[in-house]
C-alpha cells in the first residue's frame, strides 16, 4: 500500500487483519493523491487538511520527497484544535495527531510512517510494518508482478488489498503462485459527530475524536468484509 497521511479507517483495518504490511516507499508520489493530505470534520462538512511538500521534480518517489522546510506545524494544530476541541475523546486523539505533526523529520516517506505508526501504538495495533524497498525483489517490476515477488519473498499464502485495487489483479496468476487473493472492503462505520448529519470516510482522526480506542478497535475487528479477487 502507498503511505498516508493519517487516512481513512480502512486503511488500518487493513493494517490489522494483516500479518505484514508492506509501505511503498519506492512508489512515484501522486500530485492529486491523498498521500500528504486527508479530510476532516469542519462545521457539518468535509474540510481538507494537508502537509505542504518542497517543490521538486513529479518524477521522484515519495522516499525521496520533503516535506517543506516553512511547513507550519502550529498553524495545522490549530486549525485541527479548532475543528475537534468539543469532541469527547479530544484529549488523547489530538495527542497523537500532535505527536505526528511535530515530527521535525523532513524525509517525507519517514515522516509519513512515523505517523502510520504513531496511530498503530495508539490503536494497539501490533502488525509487522515493513517499507517495499527492505524486500529483496527486483523493484523495477510494476503492478501485479511486484506484489507477487514481495508476497513470494515475504512467504505469503494470502494477500489482501484494499477494495479499490479489485480490478488490479487477478485470482489465477495468485493462485498459479499458491497465493489466496483477497479483498477487504470497509462497511460504513458510523458515529456520532457533534449530533449533525454523519460525514462517511473521513480521516482515522475523525474516528478516533468520537470513539473510545477500545470502539475503535471494534470497527476494526467486524466493520469489514473480505471478498475474493475477480476471476
Amino acid at each position: 500500500m502507498q503511505p498516508y497521511f493519517f487516512p481513512y479507517i480502512g486503511y488500518f483495518q487493513l493494517i490489522a487483519a494483516v500479518d505484514l504490511f508492506i509501505v511503498y516507499d519506492n512508489i512515484k508520489y501522486t500530485k492529486k493523491g491523498w498521500i500528504n493530505r486527508n479530510r476532516y470534520l469542519l462545521n457539518g462538512n468535509q474540510a481538507v487538511f494537508t502537509v505542504p511538500l518542497k517543490s521538486d521534480s513529479d518524477f521522484l518517489h515519495v522516499r525521496d520527497r520533503l516535506v517543506a522546510e516553512e511547513f507550519d506545524r502550529g498553524k495545522l494544530l490549530a486549525k485541527l484544535e479548532q475543528a475537534y476541541r468539543r469532541a469527547p475523546f479530544f484529549t488523547p486523539a489530538f495527542a497523537v495527531f500532535e505527536g505526528a505533526v511535530s515530527n521535525t523529520q523532513l524525509n517525507l516517506f519517514d515522516f509519513l510512517n512515523h505517523s502510520i505508526a504513531q496511530v498503530c501504538a495508539y490503536l494497539r495495533i501490533k502488525t509487522q510494518i515493513l517499507p517495499a524497498s527492505h524486500i529483496s525483489i527486483d523493484h523495477g517490476l510494476k503492478s501485479q508482478e511486484k506484489v507477487l515477488a514481495l508476497c513470494e519473498q515475504a512467504g505469503a499464502s494470502v494477500y489482501i488489498n484494499s477494495i479499490g485495487g479489485q480490478e488490479l489483479y487477478t485470482c489465477e496468476e495468485f493462485a498459479a503462485r499458491g497465493l489466496d487473493l483477497k479483498f477487504l472492503r470497509p462497511t460504513t462505520v458510523q458515529y456520532e459527530q457533534f449530533g449533525d448529519a454523519f460525514v462517511p470516510w473521513l480521516s482515522i482522526l475523525d474516528v478516533m475524536m468520537f470513539n473510545s480506542r477500545e470502539r475503535i478497535r471494534e470497527f476494526l475487528a467486524r466493520g469489514y468484509e473480505l471478498v475474493d479477487g475477480l476471476q
